[in-house]
């Protein structure tokens, strides 16, 4: 995993990404050059390495409700792919495009077994929830990680 002054470096060889430091030492990165509402590239990237990237006009990427991914894991390569794909989502309008939604509703909600039982998940500060009934059963804190669990415990989107 790469250190935060790591992923800061290398947002930093985007020229037209603006650094914007925010609370708790958290740092944004804004393209100012967007042609959508939708400025903020990078959403408070943390000092223990946790951060999002804005991805929701990229195809092919699961994003959380707000348009996001989560970047923790990623790799120095991978990072400046998805960079560049985020900043190049935003340089160029499609009218005709529909506004972007997040994928989170595929995962959050009821999940079956074949046994008929059910357990909920939901999407909250950042993390994933997975209830039966009102009782917390796991927290994820990735969409792969609470798909992986629900599908080898034999649950399927109901």
């Amino acid at each position: 995993m790469l250190t935060f002054e790591q992923k800061i470096a290398i947002m930093a060889e985007f020229p037209e990404l603006t650094r914007k430091d925010v609370s708790l030492g958290r740092v944004n990165f804004h393209y100012e050059d967007s042609k959508y509402e939708k400025k903020t590239v990078v959403h408070h990237l943390h000092p223990n390495g946790n951060g999002f990237i804005y991805a929701a006009r990229i195809p092919g990427l699961e994003t959380d409700e707000k348009g996001f991914i989560n970047i923790r894991s990623h790799s120095d390569q991978e990072l400046r792919e998805l960079l560049r794909a985020a900043i190049d989502s935003l340089a160029v309008r499609n009218e005709s495009e529909p506004p972007p939604i997040g994928k989170k509703t595929k995962l959050a909600g009821p999940w079956i077994n074949a046994d008929g039982q059910q357990l909920v998940l939901s999407h909250e500060d950042n993390l994933w929830y997975l209830f039966d009934g009102p009782n917390l059963e796991m927290a994820f804190e990735t969409t792969a990680e609470a798909r992986a669990y629900l599908q080898e415990e034999g649950f399927s989107p109901a």
